[in-house]
């Protein structure tokens, strides 16, 4: 396209791309297959169809924007004047969502990956329908999810996340009208505030539990945070609404507790050796987002453990290849790095697959992800400030309570997992026998980390060295019908474990009797 820079002699050049299908998807085998419409899949989508790769983009989501863009196109067309309520920076999803519906990218809304193979296979869910797809190349960009906060009472109904609380206002615009409080750390937690004030929610307090030491550790990377954007500079202004709005905050919490008899009428906490208690119809929990890397776990991408942001993150080079053949990831579901930054590492993996499939040459690779590369230096040098100062503390990462419920799913308590690494069980796969922990719905995304931790916590040991579950397919939930209609396949099909298919299993005479049969 005469809009895109001079790409160089690739086997696409100057193709023309066609016309995307409204939400259909039309063949089973792509240059390009995205996962995730946040601002990373959009961007990697609305860039690689613009070099001419067959692109898909597939979405759990009825419309494009993520987590963090929720609902944009809805919201600026039908609630205009709710975008007061937001940010700036949600704003700019617009355009992002509005340059990929202009592209040639296919788009699937609503549609579930169940299954991720490093040759190129999906398993993908939609309308009630599986099939498998083939692509040359894929591209996680599933984003991230909120840190689980295990805290006691934490299932009564009336608690929720912050973000949970964020996806309801910008889905439906929806306000809660009971009081509200909110608790844990990091700037989310204050973003959901502001955005929850503006819309007229009743704030009783925000209870801050940030460790005092943090930010002592992080001062010295504040020179660098100062000269990567306005970052900071929205953070204050966001304080200074909520202080003109009377919202108390209350510094050093700890020991949070739900509190009510079937359903949420309290919250309990203490600061210093003193115990409070505030009345609550609904409490927000927030303790920071971690990567939403499961797909990339069960495709088998190389992990690696980070301290300082105490979760798993995929291994990837600086195009967002992955150690598994034909995957890459971009954005905080590689490694927590924030929206903007999360379009420019979208943008890298799609030049990427752009010369890997030879749409443009090297040359143009490295003079094309130039103006990206200075963008995520530029906004790179406050993700360590921030990811010190806000790191939860020790007792949210590894709750002390023996009765605090860890699975939900299960209800697997601290205590049970404590009980069964005396028994000799090491890790979290060994828990699924000794417990069922991580074996519900969620197949331990709402889990994995606190268990990880509580073992490694009792046997004095890094997590690392414990490890995470092993994620296996159906990653989403699927049922047998779904299963049995499948398209895209064959009769007789591999079996995961290698095992000989039907057709393997059948010797000569076997085949020969099968024949006979049928005649």
């Amino acid at each position: 396209p005469a809009s895109l820079p001079d790409a160089g002699a690739g086997r696409h050049a100057g193709r023309t791309p066609g016309r995307r299908s409204k939400g259909e998807v039309v063949s089973g085998d792509y240059d390009l297959s995205v996962i995730g419409g946040g601002p990373a899949g959009m961007a990697a989508a609305t860039l690689a169809a613009g070099y001419g790769l067959k692109t898909v983009l597939f979405d759990e989501q009825p419309a494009p924007g993520g987590q963090i863009y929720r609902n944009i196109e809805s919201v600026t067309g039908k609630r205009p004047d709710d975008l007061a309520i937001f940010s700036d920076d949600y704003r700019h999803g617009h355009d992002l969502a509005k340059a990929f519906r202009a592209s040639s990218a296919e788009y699937a809304p609503e549609s579930s990956i169940w299954e991720i193979r490093a040759s190129g296979t999906l398993g993908v869910l939609r309308a009630g329908k599986a099939r498998q797809l083939r692509a040359k190349r894929i591209l996680i960009a599933g984003g991230s999810m909120e840190r689980p906060v295990p805290i006691p009472g934490w299932t009564l109904p009336g608690v929720m996340t912050a973000g949970a609380a964020q996806t309801i206002l910008k889905s439906s615009g929806q306000v809660p009208d009971v009081p509200v409080v909110l608790a844990g750390s990091g700037p989310l937690l204050y973003l959901v505030a502001t955005e929850l004030v503006s819309a007229g929610a009743s704030l009783k307090a925000i209870l801050r539990t940030t460790p005092r030491n943090n930010l002592w550790r992080a001062a010295r990377h504040l020179p660098d945070a100062l000269v990567a954007g306005n970052y900071l500079w929205k953070g204050l202004q966001w304080m200074r609404l909520l202080k003109a709005a009377g919202v108390p905050m209350l510094g050093g919490v700890t020991d949070l507790r739900a509190v009510g008899d079937g359903t949420l009428d309290g919250v309990e906490f203490a600061t210093g050796e003193r115990v409070q208690r505030l009345d609550a119809g609904l409490l927000l929990l927030h303790e920071g987002i971690v990567p939403n890397n499961q797909l990339a776990m069960s495709a088998g991408c190389e992990m690696t453990w980070d301290e300082e942001q105490f979760c798993w993150r995929t291994v990837t080079d600086d195009w967002g290849a992955t150690s598994a053949e034909n995957i890459a990831v971009a954005g905080d579901c590689a490694a927590i790095v924030g929206a903007l930054l999360a379009e420019h590492y979208g943008r890298l993996a799609a030049l990427d697959a752009a010369y890997r499939q030879g749409a443009i040459d090297g040359a143009a690779r490295g003079r094309l992800a130039g103006p990206e590369r200075a963008e995520i230096t530029r906004h790179k040098k406050v993700r360590r400030f921030l990811d010190i100062l806000y790191r939860p503390a020790r007792k949210v990462l590894v709750p002390p309570l023996d009765d605090t419920v860890i699975c939900r799913c299960e209800e697997i308590t601290a205590g049970e997992l404590r009980q069964v690494v005396a028994l000799g069980c090491p890790g979290p796969n060994q828990a699924k026998a000794f417990t069922r922990a991580g074996m519900g719905r969620c197949q331990g995304r709402m889990c994995g980390l606190t268990v990880a931790a509580v073992i490694a916590d009792a046997r004095k040991v890094p997590v690392a060295d414990v490890g995470h579950y092993r994620i296996r397919p159906p990653i989403k939930p699927i049922t047998v019908g779904e299963l049995a209609s499948m398209e895209g396949v064959g009769r007789d099909v591999p079996a995961l474990d290698g095992s000989p298919n039907n057709a393997e299993r059948r010797g000569p005479r076997d085949r020969g009797a099968k024949k006979d049969l049928n005649d």
